[in-house]
Order: structure tokens, then sequence, then C-alpha cells
């Protein structure tokens, strides 16, 4: 049968769509696994936070980034993932002209002023309660042969190529940009000068004969990658990465000239060439896997800051589908802190200490108020007087008043976690009622958050159970119960109060480790009784649970949280 020509052209024009489809998804079938689908049956959580640049020193955004991650990890452990289950990477990248010019500007070997600096990460890491499982430094053997591994790799498979670039550079960012990625402004004196759209950084011309990546052979690639729900989160990050894909990408270069970069890893045979930094930072991922030969792979969440999106959502996946790995299951973005509404900034001189920080308002202190506070779809706002109010308010006197009320030798002269009786529940007011509801939906409510990594909400839902259990002390008037012959009304709401304490402690772990240790250290909960299982679900088990009736004693009382002074 004859086929007329426009019909034969469409025909073809469907085929190489269908080719192009076909394509994206031989190369992605594999990749394909939501972050939520994998959950369910997860024996094992490989998460990830980026690396920090050692040219400068430690802020609150490095420690909101591995604070976000750790109580990721931590509550996958809750759930059930062994502890030796859990990759969770993190360390400094220490690669770049900025490096080189930091150093040279304090006239220190470039090898100890990084190594200076990223001992100043690690400490402040280990002293904020970080639970990593690796600290990568780019500077290290294993991850300069990871580097050489993949480019000569992708160099093997005619993804990179020798070219020239002839473009913006901005070396704050240390990063390439293109015409649409810079402006033009005006300064104060009248002179004009180009910068970085997003950073406002000064950019400057570069013409360099380089290595370059054909990224734009993976555009079809990231689009289809990008196509399922919770790939990156916040959503409006991942709506940011399909808007960039409607443009044509361009080639990256992934080398600069040695003579204009020398603190670095050499291109793999050619030694008068960089490795781009960026690339030599991505790889991280890859080098604590153990690559080329690799124990665990992709990576479960990764978490970054919005202002290195398009790195790792674009440039990353495309190198990894290139090299014929996995990208991501998930990316985890996050927005910035702001001070008092304005941008932090050392000229303004408002940038937050975390060491200041920790001094004034505890390591779990700084860490409630980073998840308390932080937002990932928006910017949040530091104030010193919200932090004050936020802890007083809510760890000190809700939570930490009530364990101590219901625990103080006035009440509970036999310094029990008392019994609750099964007929209490006759004569239980209202609010006690309301409570158990509260408490029996918490698990899953947190869970839900957790996994969407909104801390926040689930801490807003903690301390409301929290709250609930004081109106409900409150309404049950225990220092009238104690002149009553029969002291089973008294213990009953002690013991009621006292379990929707173990469910705040329990669902706080993943964000304040010790004070929720100290929590349950109070009330003897065992450590095989503190995982997210331990929480019931439902209402009629909650009131009719075997082991609220027998009483057993209290830990050694100590002070939750000290309240803090209304002044700075």
């Amino acid at each position: 049968m004859m086929i007329g020509k426009t019909v034969a052209t469409r025909t073809i024009v469907q085929v190489l769509r269908i080719n192009v489809e076909m394509r994206s998804r031989l190369l992605l079938t594999q990749f394909v696994r939501t972050f939520k689908a994998k959950s369910d049956k997860r024996e094992s959580f490989f998460i990830t936070t980026p690396i920090f640049y050692v040219n400068a020193q430690p802020h609150l955004g490095h420690v909101y980034s591995v604070v976000l991650a750790d109580a990721a990890a931590r509550f996958q452990q809750l759930c059930g993932i062994q502890k030796d289950q859990i990759i969770f990477s993190t360390g400094t990248d220490e690669h770049g002209l900025k490096i080189q010019q930091a150093a040279a500007a304090g006239q220190c070997d470039v090898l100890k002023f990084c190594s200076d600096v990223s001992g100043k990460f690690k400490t402040l890491f280990d002293m904020t309660n970080i639970g990593y499982t690796q600290y990568i430094r780019t500077v290290e053997e294993r991850h300069k042969r990871a580097v050489q591994h993949i480019f000569s790799t992708l160099m093997d498979k005619g993804y990179i190529f020798r070219g020239n670039y002839s473009g913006w550079y901005c070396i704050p960012d240390e990063t390439f940009l293109t015409e649409a990625q810079v402006k033009e402004v005006t300064l104060p004196s009248g002179e004009k000068k180009m910068v970085s759209a997003e950073s406002g950084h000064t950019v400057e011309w570069s013409s360099e004969d380089n290595y370059m990546f054909q990224l734009s052979k993976f555009q079809d690639d990231l689009q289809y990658w990008l196509k399922f729900d919770k790939r990156v989160q916040p959503k409006r990050f991942q709506d940011q990465l399909l808007l960039w894909l409607d443009s044509e990408l361009p080639d990256l270069s992934v080398s600069r000239p040695r003579s204009r970069i020398s603190w670095g890893v050499p291109v793999p045979g050619d030694a008068n060439h960089t490795v781009y930094v960026w690339v030599d930072a991505l790889i991280n991922y890859l080098t604590v896997a153990g690559y080329p030969e690799l124990t665990v792979w992709p990576p479960d969440v990764q978490v970054l800051g919005k202002d290195i999106l398009r790195f790792h959502g674009l440039y990353w996946p495309a190198l990894l589908i290139a090299a014929g790995l996995e990208p991501p299951n998930s990316l985890l973005c996050h927005s910035h802190w702001t001070v008092e509404g304005t941008k932090m900034s050392k000229s303004l001189g408002n940038v937050v200490c975390p060491w200041t920080s920790i001094e004034r308002y505890t390591v779990d202190g700084l860490r409630y108020l980073l998840l308390r506070g932080g937002t990932p779809h928006s910017d949040s706002n530091w104030s010193d007087t919200q932090a004050i109010l936020t802890l007083n308010g809510e760890l000190a006197n809700i939570l930490g008043n009530l364990l101590n009320r219901c625990t103080a030798p006035s009440l509970n002269p036999g310094l029990l976690v008392p019994p609750l009786s099964p007929h209490y529940f006759q004569t239980m007011p209202a609010a006690g009622y309301r409570l158990v509801d509260q408490m029996a939906n918490l698990p899953n409510t947190v869970a839900r958050h957790y996994t969407d990594f909104n801390f926040y909400h689930g801490l807003e839902e903690i301390i409301a159970v929290v709250r609930q259990a004081n109106v409900f002390v409150q309404d049950a008037k225990p220092w009238e119960l104690k002149n009553l012959p029969d002291r089973t009304k008294l213990d009953s709401v002690l013991r009621l109060a006292l379990e929707a304490v173990r469910f705040a402690g329990v669902t706080l772990q993943p964000i304040v480790p010790s004070l929720a240790s100290q929590l349950l250290d109070t009330l003897m909960v065992p450590e095989h009784h503190r995982g997210w299982d331990s929480l019931e679900t439902n209402t009629d088990v909650i009131l009719k649970k075997s082991c609220l009736h027998v009483s057993r004693p209290l830990g050694a009382r100590k002070k939750l949280f000290m309240k803090l002074k209304g002044s700075l």
C-alpha cells in the first residue's frame, strides 16, 4: 500500500520522537526509583551533605545542612535500619582558585591552610552531635583516584573533548556562566561591571582551551529523571530545574589551565590542565561509596543549599548517566537563613557564629532552633530574641515543666512512673480523651513530616501533644487529688501525662538526641523500647495497654533544659 509523503514524514518524525523517548528510558529505566517507593522496604540508608568550601570559616548555614541530614539519618535508624547500614557523608571541598588566593593572602602553605579550616568544620560537626560515618576531604588520595577514574571513563566514552571555552567566569562562585546568568550593574561611583545574576558576585571574561563535557546530550535524560514526584524536594526546586531545562543546555567546561589553577586534581594524561573544581567536588559522593569499586549506590538523599541546585540537579546527574551510573534517588534542597530579615553579610557584621550560638543556647538548643525554625522551601529568619522565646517556651516550659511536675516528690513521693488504672477512663476529663487521640495520631503524622524533611511541622505536632498534656493535668487538678486517701486517680493522671512525655521523647530523638535521651532515661525507658514501633497508633491500645498498669521506678531527675535569660 502506498503511503503519502505527508503521512510518511509525520511517521518518521513520530519514530524519531519515540526513539528519543526510548533512549531516555533505556538509560534511565534502572535509575527510576522514587524515594517514597524505596523507603517502604529500605534496609540501608545513604545520605550526603554538600562538602563545604574551606575559603572561609563555618557558619550557621553549614550547620543547618548537616543537622538536616543528621536528623533524617537518625529518623531512619529509629524506623528500624541498623546503625551499621547507614552511610552518612560530609566533609570539605579544598581545591580551586579561591583556596589558592586565600592561602596566599594569609602567607600560608595551601595544604596547611586547608587542613586548619577543615579541622574547624569537623570539630564543629562533632560538637553539634552530627553522626556522620564518613568525613571526606578532596585532598585525599582516594578522592584523586576517583576523580581521575571517572574523568578517564567519560573521555573513553567520548563525552569529554578538547575545545575552546569563551564566556564569563565567577571566581567567588567557582563557576562558568552563560550570558543569561550575568547582568550589568552600576556602582555608586558610576562605574559599570558585570555580575552573576544569582549571587551578585563579580564575573570576568575568560577564553581558554579547556576540556568540555557534552552536557547538551543529556537534556532529554535529565527531563525524564525529573518527571517523577519528590525527585527534588521541596517541589519548587524541582520546578526550577525543569524550567532551566526548557532552554538548551550548553556544553560544560570541565577543566582549567594549570597555569591559572594549580591547586587541584590534574586531568589524567594532561598535566597542563586541572579538573574543574565543581566536577572534582561532586565526585566526593562516589569517593565515599568506594568508587570505582562501589559498595553502595545511589544515594537515597543528597542534601544541598539552593545556591548549588544547578550543579547537583543538572551537572551531577548528567555526569553520572554519562558514566553509566544511577543518579541519586532524591535531592533535598534547602533555602537560606537571614538575620532579622536581612541577608547575612560580613560587611554588615550580622553573620551568626555557630560557636557562639552553641555556647548561648547549648548543642540541642541550636539543633532545635534550626529544625524548628528552618523551612526548606523558603528562607528562614534567625532572631536571638525569638530563639530565647522558643527554647524557654517549648523545651523549658511546655516540656520541661511537665516532666518536672509529674516527677516532683510533692506529687510523686515514691519517685515512680506510676500505674494507670484501667477504670480511670470512666471518669477522665474530656482533655484526657483529646490527649489520647492526639497521641494516637502523633507517630504517623510526625513520620510523614520527617520523611518529607519538614521537621518543623513534625515539631509543631509534638509540642501540640505536650501542650495538650499540660491542659489535661491542669484540668485533672493533681494538687487536689494528692489529698485523697486513695492515690489511684492521681497516679493515673501522672502516668497518662508521662506517657505523653514518652511519646515526645521518642519522636524528638532525631532533633535533640541528648535531651531526648536524658528524658527517656528519667522515665527508665529501655534502649530497645525507644524505636518508632514503640509508639501506639490506636486509641484503644493506648487506653488498654497492660504495661501502663504496672509501675516502675524513675531514673535520675535532672533539669531537662535550663531556662535562658531574657536579655543577651
